[in-house]
């Protein structure tokens, strides 16, 4: 096999391996792999597709609910989403190998896209890459069951239904006592003037209880690094996978738009 020569912008790319690594002396097979890593995935990212790197669990079920993100933007003419685990991996048994793919792929996509459904796990640190600078502006969270509650107030139908849900999951509720307090919850809700009914939430636990899965948990640092990209609108919570599907439209579009989608918009 040729050993890869390096891209024309090999300075810029090592720039981000080193800081990757801390600074560490590549060895010459190391520097070869890294090229063909680069020659293989990053022209996709340097097309004229918009890019977005999508993060998350790869376990089941969670990675359906990547695939099903990817899929979405799958739809979008000029969209390139993916999933890390399926490029090429670095074959390097000294170095960090995610820290550099993760470096190289961050760095050079258009944007990322973090969808979130528990506190653990290798999608918690990919948190914390990415709502600080450089990274930051072009990053969106897609955290499931995510409100940032300050008081007692409902100020939305999302609100609502992680309250729900939250009193469903109770272990010290009977289920009478829970039906009753979700009652008082969605008339509380109405009264405040909020589109949402009961039948909507005994949907919303039904389709949890047949999942097998509870409510998603945070923990204070995740909330508040949330909290971060909801006041900056870049994070869109969702409940169903449904919801995800459609909340994924609030995405920034792929650009330049199609000329067809200008004539019809006039």
């Amino acid at each position: 096999m040729t050993d890869p020569s390096p891209p024309p912008d090999a300075t810029d790319i090592m720039t981000v391996v080193h800081k990757a690594i801390g600074g560490i002396e590549l060895e010459p097979a190391e520097k070869r792999e890294i090229w063909r890593f680069t020659q293989r995935e990053l022209p996709y990212l340097w097309s004229q597709r918009t890019s977005y790197f999508i993060l998350g669990s790869y376990r089941d079920p969670y990675i359906r609910r990547l695939r099903a993100v990817q899929n979405e933007l799958t739809k979008q003419l000029g969209a390139y989403p993916f999933i890390m685990g399926d490029l090429l991996e670095l074959p390097t048994d000294r170095l960090n190998t995610f820290d550099i793919m993760f470096s190289l792929l961050a760095t050079y996509s258009d944007y990322i896209i973090g969808v979130f459904e528990k506190e653990s796990g290798g999608e918690a640190p990919e948190l914390g890459e990415i709502d600080d600078p450089p990274y930051f502006g072009k990053s969106y969270v897609f955290p499931r069951d995510y409100t940032w509650v300050t008081d007692a107030n409902l100020e939305s139908k999302q609100h609502v239904i992680q309250a729900a849900l939250e009193i469903a999951f109770a272990d010290d509720l009977s289920e009478e006592a829970a039906q009753s307090k979700i009652e008082s919850l969605v008339a509380n809700a109405q009264d405040s003037d909020l589109d949402i009914n009961k039948q909507e939430i005994v949907e919303v636990i039904d389709d949890r209880v047949d999942e097998g899965e509870s409510p998603a948990a945070y923990s204070w640092v995740h909330l508040n690094k949330f909290r971060k990209f909801e006041l900056h609108d870049q994070c869109f919570p969702w409940t169903t996978e449904e919801e995800l599907r459609t909340t994924v439209d609030e995405l920034p579009s792929p650009t330049p738009r199609p000329e067809w989608e200008a004539s019809e918009e006039q």
